[in-house]
């Protein structure tokens, strides 16, 4: 099986200023999903994706296999994350000479992710033989429960409802927050559209500490507290 991790990772990032050159615990943000990959074992190249100079160095610094110059219509703030990745895969596939069978994208900004979740949730589409898998974390709030919506006039209602009505969260269906960690695709599926939901896609799930995503300074606060917490429970 030829695999392929993507880390896409844009220069413009507003919330947090270079956040994914960013040091953290003395390496830049984007060091730690690199790391991870290599330390899974899965993957034939570790290819990164930025309209960045800097976190291209950064990313070869740390190892990545392959470095592929985003196209500034792929970088902006409205432009759509999977066209980034399947141009990727392209250049990838261009410098190495092969089509992958699976693809793997790590998202920068959420490196409290383990080497273990990246092999689970492979295993998990090639076990089940599934075209996309996502992952998340069990939801804060459930739109069956206490999650609502405005209507046209301002009118409060639950997001979501059921032919009959509960009571306690628990009795709810189960959700999940997508925590933008990681999705996994088979290449056909990949390259199919550029939604990554499909009949078949299943969830990974990962506990909240695993699933912050650094998308503020409150969120890379987190982060860096989360992660000094692990790694003193390390020594």
């Amino acid at each position: 099986m030829k695999r392929l991790c993507t880390i896409g990772a844009r220069g413009g990032s507003k919330g947090v200023k270079n956040k994914n050159i960013r040091d953290l615990l003395g390496k830049p943000l984007i060091a730690y999903s690199i790391l991870q990959a290599k330390a899974s074992g899965l993957f034939m190249a570790i290819a990164v994706s930025s309209d960045s100079s800097l976190i291209l160095d950064a990313a070869k610094a740390y190892g990545a296999d392959i470095l592929v110059e985003r196209p500034a219509e792929m970088a902006t703030d409205e432009a759509p994350k999977i066209p980034a990745i399947q141009h990727c895969v392209r250049i990838a596939e261009q410098v190495r000479g092969v089509t992958f069978d699976i693809i793997v994208d790590l998202d920068a900004t959420s490196p409290l992710r383990d080497v273990e979740d990246i092999r689970r949730a492979v295993r998990l589409l090639e076990d089940r033989n599934v075209s996309t898998v996502i992952t998340g974390a069990p939801a804060h709030r459930s739109p069956y429960f206490n999650l609502v919506e405005l209507d046209k006039n301002g009118v409060v209602r639950l997001s979501k409802t059921l032919p009959v009505p509960i009571f306690r969260r628990q009795d709810a269906p189960k959700c999940f927050d997508m925590n933008a960690s990681m999705d996994v695709w088979k290449r056909d599926s990949l390259f199919a559209n550029i939604d990554v939901f499909n009949s078949d896609t299943l969830l990974y799930e990962m506990p909240p500490e695993r699933s912050v995503d650094i998308d503020s300074e409150l969120d890379f606060q987190i982060v860096e507290f989360l992660m000094a917490k692990r790694e003193k429970n390390l020594e």
